[in-house]
């Protein structure tokens, strides 16, 4: 596995991680760009949403274009919840250390 694998698969459980603590489990992909660096993901507005679509094709995450397709707001899913806990595997997204 390169280090640029070990890298999308931490940012894409950071995301999921993120979502869950958000309120109503929801945030857009500006919050989330936001968000990231100060947890260690400095990446672009691109790879941000190339994660959520990809996070949102595996059922982790529900995703809704607003502002003509501007803003993305991604909504964590039951399954997403599981894999940010670490009840539920899924290749892609880093099992998150215990505690």
């Amino acid at each position: 596995m390169s280090f640029a694998d070990l890298l999308a698969e931490d940012r894409r459980l950071a995301m999921l991680l993120l979502l869950d603590q958000s309120p109503a489990s929801t945030a857009n992909d500006s919050i989330l760009h936001s968000a990231l660096p100060e947890i260690g993901h400095r990446c672009s507005r691109d790879q941000v949403r190339g994660d959520l679509a990809w996070l949102a094709e595996q059922g982790l995450i529900g995703l809704e274009a607003m502002v003509g397709g501007r803003v993305m707001v991604a909504s964590l899913t039951a399954h997403g919840a599981d894999v940010a806990a670490g009840r539920s595997l899924v290749p892609g997204v880093k099992r998150p250390s215990p505690g």
